[in-house]
């Protein structure tokens, strides 16, 4: 039986239609796929790019970070510097304006003592640092003490010695010039035959530890009060022996006391 050429044709536009439609199916799914392709490298690409973006933020943040740092530690370090000097200047402009009494060298022991426990009292009382007190001191030096000075400093630099750098060593020298050596035995013996005589109580115990002091003596209390009470006066000291007192400076008041 021949089949109908109408039928037929019809037929093979229906394959024809399948096979392009299939044609453009498979066109359509590769198109789609390589445009997924795409996008997923473009994605990708931005996502390495945010990254490196976000890299070179934290770096760039990290190196304003260490440059402030830097700024401000610098600024203190230069803050600090600058307060630690102008603390150093004026306390050499207060050592500048420090005046000590005029040290002419004569020989006097006495007016050598009081001259050396004033600057000690002065450097103490004006924190004066350790290098700066030779020449602070020297600086008083008038007359005779200067040309002493001045030939030591020589002889040193002469011999080959170091030169007098500390207080301690400048006092030593000026008490092996100014101070005899029996006049530790001549302190002992004005101590042991000191007495009050004309002499007010006040005036007494003045001169009993001025001796001790100049002699370098630290003595318990009770042995400067025995020694107080051997050179008063008898009718002083009939009166306030059998007196309680406590130390030293009860005892002197109820002297006082009585010699009024």
């Amino acid at each position: 039986m021949s089949s109908d050429p109408l039928s037929c044709g019809k037929k093979n536009k229906r394959e024809k239609k399948k096979v392009k439609k299939k044609r453009v199916e498979e066109i359509s799914r590769d198109e789609r796929e390589k445009i997924r392709e795409e996008e997923r490298r473009k994605i990708m690409k931005e996502m390495k790019r945010e990254k490196h973006a976000s890299y070179s933020s934290h770096d760039s943040c990290k190196s304003l970070s260490e440059e402030l740092s830097n700024y401000y530690r610098g600024r203190h370090s230069s803050h600090t510097k600058h307060h630690s000097q102008r603390r150093e200047n004026d306390r050499r402009h207060q050592e500048v304006n420090i005046s000590l009494l005029n040290f002419h060298g004569k020989d006097n022991v006495e007016a050598y003592l009081d001259w050396e426990m004033k600057v000690e009292q002065l450097f103490a009382c004006h924190h004066i640092s350790e290098e700066r007190k030779v020449p602070l001191a020297t600086l008083s030096f008038q007359g005779y003490a200067l040309y002493w000075w001045t030939s030591l400093v020589r002889e040193r630099r002469i011999h080959g010695d170091p030169p007098v750098e500390y207080w301690n060593d400048l006092k030593s020298a000026l008490r092996k010039r100014h101070i005899p050596s029996y006049y530790e035995r001549e302190l002992m013996d004005k101590l042991q035959r000191l007495r009050q005589g004309s002499m007010s109580v006040e005036e007494y115990r003045q001169q009993m530890e001025l001796l001790l002091l100049r002699a370098g003596l630290r003595e318990e209390e009770r042995t400067s009060i025995a020694r107080f009470l051997s050179g008063l006066n008898m009718e002083v000291r009939d009166k306030v022996e059998l007196l309680p007192y406590r130390d030293l400076d009860e005892l002197v008041q109820l002297c006082i006391r009585v010699e009024q």
